[in-house]
């Protein structure tokens, strides 16, 4: 494991001198112990402006990123839990990187090459996120950790043949990497001896006005540049039609606020997600460098959130399953539509849906999904 570490009079000397190659810092520091007994790492990349995000090892898991609004003021804009023992006794997700399937796979079931894989299923009989046993509860291995004018952290994990039922050992290796304009990259590299599905996200949850501020996610505006979505059971698996958003709710193609549909019981797809659970079709489908998925605003403070992807779709989340049975960071209580999520992702339960673009990956083709989150403040 290599550090390498950068202190704080050289990045301030680094950042006032122009073209100083040293303007994004990287450090690591122990996060604590899982029950097994295992150490956890925590890495921070550190931005020139005031944005910085931390990595758990345990779920490759984004953990914290900090982002000023308008007037300066930093906050954290992710919801997540303060200690480690809650991410492995009540796991939810947050922050973590999915795999190897992120959202749902119906039946828990899926054919290969004439064969039939039974995952596990953890979701009202429907396999979620790699059911449960997924990457997110894994302790990934730090590779490495690096400062420069694009401070990095290198994560890898080997998942091997038959885990969670999936067929072929998989080699997974995720790269988070923040620059000094404060664009956060997340990189899912993997191979696989086996035919196999992939589909690789992360499931940070937001508030641009703050993690546990009065001011829910609901109160953000939100843009998605898609024509349609993935319609879903009372299952919340797609159905296979990909239906038009005009004159729907589910139509953000322009900025609206999310609070404006969420309780549209008109809408039976709103009624079956108990709010936006659904996967959006972005009409710049499959790119190979990462375009606009969505576009994400607190009006109030100017923080905004975009997020680029690679990949065709985009799942949105409005925290409809936030009880208040979650208590988070700095001891909040966390309830529905406290924050929303927004995950890059091939579509829910393609391996059942030929129409679907394809979620297969085969010996000798690695897999990657490229993804960014863009911070930056708007005017009033």
């Amino acid at each position: 494991m290599r550090k390498v570490f950068v202190t704080s009079s050289a990045l301030s000397l680094a950042c006032a001198l122009p073209g100083a190659a040293f303007a994004a810092d990287a450090s690591q520091a122990p996060a604590g112990t899982l029950s097994n007994g295992s150490a956890v790492t925590a890495v921070t990349l550190k931005a020139a402006n005031g944005i910085s995000a931390t990595i758990l090892s345990f779920g490759a898991t984004l953990w914290k990123l900090n982002a000023p609004d308008r007037d300066g003021k930093v906050a954290d804009v992710l919801l997540s839990y303060d200690d480690l023992a809650s991410f492995e006794t009540h796991p939810n997700y947050w922050g973590a990187t999915i795999g190897r399937y992120g959202n749902r796979i119906a039946n828990g079931q899926f054919t290969l090459d004439g064969k039939t894989y039974q995952l596990p299923q953890n979701d009202h009989g429907q396999s979620l996120h790699g059911g449960g046993k997924g990457f997110d509860v894994q302790n990934w291995k730090v590779e490495s950790v690096k400062s420069g004018p694009v401070a990095t952290a290198v994560f890898s994990l080997v998942s091997p043949d038959g885990d969670a039922g999936y067929p072929g050992t998989v080699k997974a290796k995720v790269t988070y990497s923040l620059d000094e304009q404060g664009n956060l990259k997340i990189v899912f590299d993997a191979t696989t001896d086996k035919p196999t599905v992939l589909n690789m996200t992360n499931h940070a949850i937001f508030n641009m006005a703050g993690e546990g501020s009065p001011r829910d996610a609901t109160q953000d505006l939100l843009t998605i540049p898609a024509s349609h979505y993935t319609p879903v059971s009372d299952k919340l698996i797609p159905t296979g039609e990909l239906r038009d958003v005009s004159g729907t709710v589910f139509d953000f193609r322009k900025a609206r606020l999310v609070a404006e549909g969420i309780r549209d019981g008109r809408d039976d797809q709103i009624v079956k997600g108990r709010g936006y659970d659904h996967n959006f079709a972005l009409d710049k489908g499959v790119t190979k460098t990462p375009e606009l998925a969505a576009r994400l605003e607190d009006p109030v403070s100017g923080r905004v959130l975009e997020l680029l992807t690679t990949e065709p779709g985009v799942q949105f989340y409005s925290g409809n399953f936030l009880d208040g049975t979650f208590i988070g960071k700095n001891g909040h209580v966390y309830r529905m539509g406290d924050g929303i999520a927004l995950e890059p992702q091939k579509f829910p339960d393609a391996p059942n849906h030929p129409n679907f673009v394809s979620t297969r990956v085969d010996p000798g083709k690695p897999y990657q999904h490229v993804m960014i989150y863009r911070l930056s403040t708007a005017s009033r």
